[in-house]
């Protein structure tokens, strides 16, 4: 009897969604303007990543997690699975605390580094973190955190 292997197809499927951006991201603001949306009104933490296009240029977002109103669980092959599929040159991951600080958190930091560590053995930049709160974000980057 022979043996046999399942032969598979990935699909990146389109759904509909708001605008993501009329061009480059090139500043914090542009950043913010773009990811607070998606976290809008939101009272567990959520996990996403926006994936960019060689010119910083976003061209999809994707929902990795919703948790509870104090973690979510994320891993790395979901974070990149999809980065992968939307063919990403690099990404900027974000989530929001629904407590409304936004300052990052000791488990943050060590997601951080090893999605950064990730992302270089499959040579997709993680370019930035967000953390967001309620009117207000922290950057990972720009604080040196990463």
């Amino acid at each position: 009897m022979v043996e046999t292997c399942c032969a598979y197809r990935l699909m990146l499927v389109r759904e509909d969604g708001f605008p993501l951006s009329n061009g480059p991201i090139s500043s914090l603001a542009d950043l913010y303007a773009v990811l607070q949306p998606i976290f809008a009104g939101m009272d567990r933490e959520a996990f996403a990543v926006l994936c960019l296009d060689v010119r910083n240029q976003p061209i999809a977002w994707n929902m990795v997690s919703i948790g509870s109103v104090s973690a979510s669980i994320v891993h790395p092959r979901e974070v990149f699975k999809f980065a992968i599929l939307a063919n990403s040159s690099s990404i900027i991951l974000c989530h929001n605390h629904p407590s409304g600080d936004p300052s990052p958190s000791k488990d943050d930091l060590d997601l951080t580094r090893r999605l950064v560590k990730a992302g270089d053995l499959m040579g997709i930049d993680v370019l930035d973190h967000l953390v967001l709160g309620h009117l207000e974000f922290v950057s990972l980057k720009e604080k040196g955190l990463m």
